[in-house]
Formats: C-alpha cells, sequence, structure tokens
C-alpha cells in the first residue's frame, strides 16, 4: 500500500515559489469549507506513484487491452491517427476566447463537420454544443419545447418505447415533459395499436431508436412518423445505433425530425470515465431556428460563431462544444469517406450476425435469427438448469476470469434475463470466435463455478446494490487506506 511506502519528506516534484501575493486559507474559503486538519496524504518518491499507476492500469479492462462486447453502448476500438490529429499543436494549443479571425482553421472544421453529419442523418440544420448523448436528447427536445412555445401550442407528452435506453424519458422529463410507454411486440417492434391509441395533441414527441436496443430495424418506421406528424408531433431519433446504418438509411429520410449522434459509438473518440464528450444534435429546416447559440456559419471565405438567432435556446455548453472529440469525429468520417462509413455498419452487422449464428443453439435469442449491429439473448434457462438465481450477471461475471468484458446485462427490460452483445466493426473473426467458444465452455460450468465467480480478479463480487445505495463519498479515518 502506498501508505507503507511514506517517509516524511519524500516528494514526487518541488514546485516553485508562488509568484502571486500570499493569501491565507481561511481569508480565501469559509470555515465550513476546511478540514480541521490536512488529510494524512502518503508522502511519495515519484518512482512509487509511477509504479502505483501503472500496476492499477493493468487491473483495467479497456478497449484496448480486451474484447468489450458492451451492448448498445458500442465499444470499440478506436483508431490512434485521431487521437494524434486531435493533439496537433494547432488544434491543442488554441484558446476559445481567441478572436474568430485567428481560428480560421478550426472554425472551417467545424463547419465541415456540421455539413457532414447533416448529410448523414439526412437532417441539414446542426448543433455541435450538446457534451454527451443525453445531453443531445435534452437540448433536442428543449428545442421542440422552444418549437411549440413559438407555435402557441401546449403540449406535455413525450412517447418512448418500453425498450428505450434509459435516458430517453429521463430527457424527456428533465425537458418537463411527461413520459408515455408504448409496448413492443413479441417480435420486439412498437405496438402500432397501443401507438395510435396513445397518440393525441397533447403529444410533442416520439423519441424513438431504430435500430433498436433489440437490434432490430424497425421497418414500420415511415408509418410510425406518418402517424406522429398527423397529430402534429415530432419523431425524436435516438441516434445510440447510428453505426449500424451509416450510409445505408438516414433518419431524416424515414421521418425523422431530430436526432443526435453519439461520435465515440458511431465514429471515434474516448468512451466512458466520466470525461469530456460529446452529442451534437440535427434537426430539420423548421427547427433551425431553435438550435443553441451559436452555430458555426460561413460568410464568403470567413468562418464565424453565428450568434444572431433570436429564437435560440441559448447555450447548452460553454464556448462551441468538446472540440477535441469532435475533431477526432472529423478525422474518422474524412478518413472513411462515404463507401467507408458504409462499409463500417456492413461490418458490424456482418460480425453481430456471425456471433449470433455461434451462440444461439445454447443462448436462446427471442427475437429471431438475424439481427442489425448488437442481438439480446436469455440466460433465463440457466436459472432451472443450474439453480442459478441472477444467470446473466454469473455469466458476465465469470467471463472476467477468461479475459473478456461482460456484456450488458439486464438490459433491456423487455428480455428476461437479458445478455446484449456488440462486437462491432473492429473485431476479428479470429476474436469472435474464441469469444462465442467460451461462453459455450462458461454455461456448461457448474452453477456453484457461476454464482462464486469471477475467481482470479483482484475484486472478487462488491455488494453492487449496496454501494449503490449507501454511497461513500468521503474519506474518514475509519476506512482502511489503499
Amino acid at each position: 500500500m502506498l501508505f507503507d511506502l511514506s517517509q516524511p519528506g519524500r516528494r514526487a516534484a518541488r514546485l516553485p515559489a508562488s509568484d502571486v501575493p500570499h493569501v491565507e486559507l481561511n481569508e480565501l474559503l469559509p470555515a465550513e469549507a476546511r478540514a480541521e486538519t490536512p488529510p494524512p496524504l502518503p508522502e511519495l518518491a515519484e518512482p512509487d506513484v509511477i509504479r502505483h499507476f501503472t500496476n492499477l492500469s493493468t487491473l483495467n479492462m479497456s478497449v484496448d487491452t480486451h474484447f468489450y462486447p458492451l451492448g448498445s453502448c458500442t465499444m470499440k476500438y478506436n483508431p490512434k491517427r485521431n487521437e494524434r490529429m486531435a493533439n496537433l499543436p494547432g488544434l491543442l494549443d488554441l484558446h476559445p476566447y481567441q478572436h474568430e479571425q485567428s481560428l480560421q482553421g478550426l472554425l472551417e472544421l467545424l463547419y465541415e463537420l456540421q455539413r457532414y453529419l447533416g448529410e448523414i442523418s439526412g437532417l441539414p440544420a446542426v448543433s455541435l454544443q450538446p457534451a454527451a448523448g443525453a445531453h443531445g436528447e435534452l437540448a433536442a427536445l428543449m428545442v421542440a419545447a422552444a418549437y411549440y412555445r413559438d407555435l402557441g401550442e401546449q403540449r406535455t407528452k413525450v412517447l418512448t418505447p418500453d425498450s428505450a435506453h434509459g435516458t430517453n424519458p429521463a430527457s424527456a422529463r428533465m425537458a418537463g415533459f411527461d413520459t408515455v410507454t408504448i409496448r413492443s411486440t413479441p417480435a420486439g417492434y412498437v405496438c402500432l395499436d397501443d401507438l395510435r391509441a396513445k397518440l393525441d395533441e397533447q403529444v410533442a414527441v416520439l423519441m424513438i431508436t431504430n435500430p433498436n436496443t433489440l437490434g432490430l430495424f424497425d421497418r414500420q418506421i415511415a408509418e410510425i412518423a406518418d402517424l406522429v406528424h398527423e397529430r402534429g408531433g415530432l419523431v425524436y431519433l435516438d441516434g445510440a445505433n447510428m453505426n449500424a446504418i451509416l450510409g445505408i438509411a438516414r433518419p431524416g429520410d424515414f421521418g425523422a425530425d431530430m436526432m443526435h449522434y453519439n461520435p465515440h459509438k458511431t465514429f471515434s473518440g474516448p468512451h466512458g470515465g466520466g470525461g469530456p464528450g460529446a452529442g451534437p444534435i440535427c434537426v430539420t429546416e423548421k427547427l433551425d431556428p431553435f438550435l443553441p447559440a451559436p452555430v458555426v456559419g460561413r460568410r464568403d471565405d470567413d468562418y464565424f460563431l453565428d450568434y444572431d438567432r433570436p429564437r435560440s435556446i441559448g447555450r447548452v455548453r460553454t464556448f462551441f462544444g468538446n472540440v477535441g472529440v469532435l475533431v477526432r469525429a472529423y478525422c474518422y468520417i474524412r478518413t472513411y469517406g462515404p463507401d467507408g462509413l458504409r462499409a463500417v455498419s456492413e461490418n458490424a452487422v456482418l460480425n453481430a450476425n456471425y456471433l449470433l449464428s455461434r451462440v444461439k443453439h445454447f443462448l436462446p435469442v427471442p427475437q429471431g435469427d438475424r439481427c442489425m449491429h448488437e442481438f439480446v439473448a436469455s440466460a433465463e434457462h440457466l436459472k432451472k438448469e443450474k439453480g442459478l438465481k441472477q444467470p446473466a450477471m454469473d455469466l458476465a461475471k465469470r467471463l472476467l476470469d477468461y479475459g473478456f468484458h461482460a456484456p450488458t446485462v439486464y438490459f433491456p427490460l423487455t428480455v428476461h434475463d437479458a445478455v446484449m452483445v456488440e462486437p462491432t466493426e473492429t473485431e476479428s473473426k479470429q476474436t469472435l470466435d474464441a469469444f462465442a467458444e467460451t461462453l459455450f465452455r462458461v454455461t456448461g460450468e457448474a452453477g456453484e463455478v457461476l454464482a462464486e465467480a469471477p475467481h482470479s480478479t483482484l475484486v472478487s463480487r462488491p455488494d453492487e446494490v449496496r454501494a449503490a445505495r449507501q454511497t461513500v463519498l468521503r474519506w474518514t479515518a475509519e476506512q482502511p487506506a489503499s
């Protein structure tokens, strides 16, 4: 442990003397914000610190170290060239408060990215501001609310299918709408009868994912959009699964009025860990005036930030978005081009169908033998066969012992003991075969082996329910140091 290595006076770095006037801490912070005593931090040399964090990093799973078949989250390998491009000094060292004339290269890049995202989606008006996919959902629903206020209409409802991502109803509620759930059919598609029964003049937006979270493309989508539009509503396309239809189908063409992208899923960028993200939104021309300001505009050969948008919902993010993430997406799109982006989706769909064909014999897939970029199997039969109380979780934990990150489990809720698998387009046939063979081996193991997994990790099974309900956010002297 770090505290065992601690010696008084050891330092990893020595800071230069302060070049600003000294001010006592009690003059900067109120008493309630200051601890009575300094925290008992270890005193370490630089090698101790480096070795500690390097060793910790080897305990992590990531897309750079393991196959990561996390359904719906698209944890794919990201080309490192895009990281290098985003770290070029001409991009990395810019400051958002610089004058626009000194940012012409970056603004041109962002302007072109807006055009690319609009073309890929079939929705021409684009804002790059939102900082995540769920943030994009919220921003788009705020755009919808502003649109109806401009029309003088008071609409209160957002419809979401029962297989929707959990962020959909959460975003709707945060935007001031009530959420109404639409049932799915046993085949996994939107139930049109239930949709018709719940459509009325109070419905502002239908939020739908297509392909949906079961990995199915709902071929009723044009009819669904027509039903919503006939009642004056808007269709929001959750773009989480756009990586399945790039260059093949465009949401604007099959009836969507709004959508968001997850650049890290569809294109390229860091994923997860609470770091910076992006969630650009695309909308139809009639919704363009309400987009967050500024958007990047072009006047002759100059690029500028357009703040002259009197009906805009205003800013939803400081500056003009998380530019480093957007640069990575731009580089990815430019690298692949139209044909390459289509090939990305074709390979994602091919890999998912190949893996489905390998596992459906021992992990049933309730919604059929074909899928788009992901599929949802069920481990429910293992309850009876092996006496397991939570078979999907047990499979997930056991896969860690074999060097595979777990798929998503228990989502969507429409499938009992769901095991949601997305291999992505970046994995080889050898990797998929190894995963399928391991999954087959695991499902054949004794129930007690699965119930106590993982067996080889430093931490076995933390009490996740207790951790969620009794979260510890403050270090106390009673807690063991590590």
